[in-house]
């Protein structure tokens, strides 16, 4: 089926572009601004397909919301402490958004920008690039940046970011939808279940800044190893004993860095629906969505409560430019960053 291209909105007197992939059951539905997901159709064990990714239907909303829905995030996803970083004796202070610190990049992060569309019809695919100048939110180097997503016939959004550099940095490109595997408004996530496949997390300490320790998770609520063929750990039970705004912490992965490998399963049993989540970082963000709130209004004018979707973010550690033994998130010229991440649905 040909992708679809279409007007999704227009901000300043500029278009923003959207597409429509469809392959396999399933259609994703893409826009420029922030190299955005902002439509997943995926069917349940009834056949009906039902929209899993939260998001708003007019672009203003997305420009009013912090909640980063669907978006492309970087220079440097998640937190980054104090706002600064020091690169080969260098002191670089970067743009501050969650204050004291730099959260996805910054108050003008990827997020923010319209980027260049470019559709490959063979591929069933869609790559959207950026170009960060030296100094972007007081990131050092001009950055190019890429986010290809692709929807293939058995099942599987495949999305990878890629980045080079005129000067040494650091990125950390995250891809940021919300799943509700229910369907975007059909209330919290207590019904799902979740698999991570990690043994240790990197706690936080003030500002949800990583403290440098890894943790086992063994004996914690943390412990979402549950078994990746079946079974996983259920939201609900695992909320109550995590406690608070849930779950917004950093897993580390088992297996090789640099390989795709499976690291994580949603299920959602009563639909039958169920996503397998397949990267090659080091790190995964797992965040409930404890600060959402009825007072968000999302497609459909839908309220999205807290814990309505869940951010799986793959990625290096957050904090890594100031924790020397994290995994390096530096970029010298003549590299290429790569991220890849793949979700793979499935209907039981």
């Amino acid at each position: 089926m040909p992708i679809e291209s279409f007007l999704f909105d227009i901000i300043e007197g500029r278009p923003v572009e959207g597409f429509t992939l469809s392959a396999g059951g399933l259609e994703a539905t893409l826009v420029a601004h922030g190299a955005r997901l902002v439509r997943m159709l995926v069917p349940g064990r009834d056949g009906t397909k039902t929209d899993v990714v939260l998001g708003f239907d007019r672009l203003a909303d997305y420009l009013a919301s912090d909640a980063y829905f669907g978006a492309t995030c970087g220079r440097y996803g998640n937190r980054i402490g104090g706002a600064a970083f020091t690169l080969d004796g260098v002191r670089h202070e970067l743009a501050v958004n969650e204050p004291p610190n730099q959260l996805h990049g910054g108050p003008d992060g990827f997020d923010r920008r319209i980027w260049a569309a470019q559709v490959e019809e063979a591929e069933n695919a869609v790559i959207f690039t950026h170009q960060s100048p030296d100094g972007d939110q007081g990131y050092p180097g001009t950055l190019t940046a890429t986010t290809r997503y692709q929807l293939t016939e058995d099942g599987v959004l495949d999305i990878r970011m890629t980045a080079t550099t005129d000067r040494s940095t650091i990125v950390n490109i995250v891809h940021h939808s919300y799943w509700n595997l229910a369907g975007h408004g059909s209330g919290d996530l207590r019904d799902h279940r979740l698999t991570v496949r990690g043994g240790f997390t990197t706690p936080v300490g003030v500002n949800l800044i990583p403290t440098g320790e890894v943790r086992p998770v063994d004996g914690t609520p943390f412990d979402l190893r549950g078994d990746m063929g079946r079974g996983g750990v259920g939201l609900g039970e695992a909320l109550e004993a995590v406690g608070g705004f849930g779950f917004d912490h950093n897993w580390c992965l088992e297996g090789p860095a640099g390989e795709l490998r499976p690291v994580a399963v949603l299920e959602h049993p009563a639909s039958g629906r169920r996503m397998e989540l397949a990267t090659d970082q080091p790190g995964l963000q797992v965040y409930t969505g404890g600060y959402l709130s009825e007072k968000i209004l999302g497609k459909g004018g839908l309220p999205y409560c807290r814990f309505a979707g869940l951010a799986l973010e793959s990625q290096r550690f957050p904090g890594s430019p100031n924790i020397g033994h994290f995994p390096s998130a530096r970029l010298d010229p003549g590299e290429t960053y790569r991220h890849r991440m793949q979700m793979r649905f499935r209907t039981d």
